[in-house]
């Protein structure tokens, strides 16, 4: 795992071991836009719900913000982001490239990204599913980057 310094903070990204044969520069020009802005949002959703994160104040108007690049983003206290990142991308890049074959999350979709994933499918799946979900909200809003 790569070591990278964001601001005052460590992170570690553990990149895919291989793109699926559909991606190119769009999905990593667009993903690159808006990770920082979901990385704070995964971690105000944790804390929403009773878990260990701390509280930073993040709301959807930071988050749409944030990824459109109108606000900075605050360091995190929390770093564990980056281990779901890869699967998060992925859902994000799946939804640019599958999204009009399936313009709603159902079973085939499930199967064609599973054959596509190679890590534990099963255990990146509800991450792989939130990239897709955010993707599919940015193309539907246009304040969000694409």
């Amino acid at each position: 795992m790569a070591m990278t310094t964001k601001g005052s903070m460590k992170t570690s990204q553990r990149p895919l071991s291989r793109n699926p044969e559909w991606w190119s520069k769009d999905q990593d020009s667009a993903w690159e836009r808006v990770k920082d802005a979901l990385h704070r949002d995964w971690e105000q959703t944790k804390h929403d719900f009773g878990g260990n994160a701390p509280d930073l104040n993040q709301d959807v108007g930071d988050t749409v913000s944030q990824a459109a690049g109108k606000q900075s983003i605050p360091p995190e206290n929390v770093p564990n982001y980056e281990e779901l990142e890869p699967a998060v991308r992925y859902g994000y890049g799946a939804r640019m490239h599958y999204g009009e074959r399936y313009p709603e999350w159902n079973d085939d979709l499930d199967r064609e990204l599973r054959a596509d994933w190679p890590e534990d499918y099963d255990k990146s799946r509800n991450a792989i599913r939130y990239g897709w979900s955010y993707s599919e909200l940015a193309a539907k809003n246009p304040n969000l980057p694409r």
